[in-house]
Parts: structure tokens; sequence; C-alpha cells
């Protein structure tokens, strides 16, 4: 919800960049948010702030796509070593465990690997960085970072934008019908109250003449 406000209050260029700067750093190696920074922009794109959801999925798919790139590229020059500094500055991700991990998936998969990564948070940070050090060839990298940068940053930003404007109409039909209503429950006590002061009125025994 943080997120969200602080992008709610900054223009939409730099939400566009925000989002493709987060997701390009993560690609990289480095664990950062880049799944709720896009969701959180995406949710915006739909409550009419300005930011075009076509626009939004363009840069959440270039940073996706330039990040695990450059990610590759950083471990293939980097090899194993490279891996280990990770481990000791970030063991929570880069763990030995994890490592081995997602190395079983790159052998098993290859490049689906890469490209079904992208929907998985462990594998969405390592599949740049661990596809270099594993020497896959970068056409096949390339080709699946590119599929699945294009399949997650835009899927995700279309059903986010999609879900937020059902969800705002359905609030609004809700707040329309709940003023409705209000408005019969209203109409409803008003007649109940006069039609029981009407009764009360005809049972008033009428007053006796001073003569009789």
């Amino acid at each position: 919800m943080h997120v969200q406000e602080w992008l709610d209050s900054v223009p939409a260029v730099a939400v566009y960049a925000v989002v493709a700067l987060v997701i390009g750093v993560e690609s990289l190696g480095i664990p950062l948010p880049g799944e709720i920074v896009l969701v959180s922009a995406a949710l915006l794109s739909s409550q009419h702030s300005g930011i075009n959801p076509f626009v939004l999925g363009a840069c959440a798919t270039a940073g996706a796509v330039v990040g695990d790139s450059i990610g590759y590229a950083i471990g293939r020059k980097g090899g194993r070593p490279l891996l280990a500094w990770l481990g000791k500055r970030f063991p929570r991700h880069f763990s030995e465990g994890h490592v081995a991990t997602a190395e079983r998936s790159f052998e098993k998969w290859g490049m689906w690997a890469v490209f079904f990564g992208r929907f998985i948070a462990l594998l969405r940070i390592f599949a740049g960085p661990l596809a270099g050090v594993l020497h896959m060839p970068y056409w096949k990298f390339l080709t699946a970072n590119l599929l699945g940068g294009i399949c997650w940053a835009g899927g995700t930003t279309a059903v986010v934008y999609y879900v937020g404007l059902v969800a705002e109409d359905w609030l609004k039909r809700f707040s329309y019908a709940g003023l409705a209503a209000a408005v019969l429950v209203g109409l409803a006590s008003m007649l109940i109250v006069k039609r029981k002061a009407g009764k009360a009125q005809e049972k008033e025994p009428e007053p006796v003449g001073a003569g009789d």
C-alpha cells in the first residue's frame, strides 16, 4: 500500500522509469520487490491516474529483458566466484541450497527454466546470472528471456489493470445500490411511522364536552 501511495504521488514518467529500473535491477540478481512495484503501478493505471497500461507493460518488459541480459553477461564473466560472492552478500537468496536448486532446474529444463523462471521469485533473480555462469548459448537465453519477459510483464500488467477496472466498477455499482437501499429504507420507515401515528390518533378517545 505504501508503494502504491508513493507511486501515486509522482508523475507518470517517473512511474514508468521506477518500474523499469526496479525490475531491471532485480533481474540483474539483486533482490528487489519488482513484482510488488509492477502490480502497484498496474493497479494505479486502472484508477485513471494518467498511467498508460500499454506503456507500463512495455517499460516493465524492457526492464526485465535488459536486466536479465546484463545479468547474463556478468554471470558469464564472473563465473562461479560471482555466485559465491552473491551468497555472502545475500545469503537469504543466494544460499548454497538455493543455487543448487536453481542449477538443477537449468540443467533439466534449459530454456524453459529461463522462461518460467520469470514467474517464480527465486528463479527470476537467478535466471540471468546463472544462465551466464552455466554458459547457456546467448541466443537461446535471449529468446526465452524475451518471451518470458513479455508474458510476465505484459500479462501481469493486463490482468491487474482489468481486475482493477472490474473492482472499481463493482464498487461503484455497490455504492449506487447502497444509496438506493438507503433511500428505500428511509421511505419505508417514514411510511411505517406515519401509519402507526395515524392508528394511534384514531384510537385516542374523543374529548368529553363540559355540558355532558
